[in-house]
């Protein structure tokens, strides 16, 4: 169940660091395009082209954190998984106990039942 909601969330956060460095990327083309003074078009274009790139380091860190996050919540889910698990080996186990000694105590029954009926046998027939 965790796996398809990790793998959406990389991909999330994969076209998030994308669309920052698309950002960046059209930020650079676009001081480029600029007027005449050659200087402030390249300090104006540096300027975008940094905060491009900051832009994509803060989504490369918060995707690094959800998928920190996705990888603790899937193994939150393994640990449950396993806990239930145990539970059920547990049950399973239990169930067994009593059935194996309704089985004895059913067979002690018979078994008594069975000596019973030989002795009432042998007391007829003079054994």
């Amino acid at each position: 169940m965790s796996e398809p909601r990790s793998r959406w969330s990389r991909s999330r956060h994969l076209r998030a660091m994308g669309l920052a460095l698309a950002v960046g990327v059209a930020a650079l083309g676009a001081g480029g395009c600029g007027g005449s003074d050659s200087n402030s078009a390249s300090s104006e274009a540096k300027q975008r082209l940094e905060r491009g790139t900051e832009e994509a380091k803060k989504g490369i860190e918060k995707a690094k954190e959800e998928v920190k996050k996705g990888f603790s919540e899937a193994e939150k889910t393994a640990k449950q998984g396993v806990e239930t698990g145990k539970g059920e080996v547990r049950k399973s186990i239990e169930k067994a106990k009593e059935q194996a000694q309704e089985g004895i105590e059913k067979g002690k029954a018979e078994a008594e039942k069975g000596i019973n009926e030989a002795e009432k046998q042998a007391q007829k027939y003079g054994y």
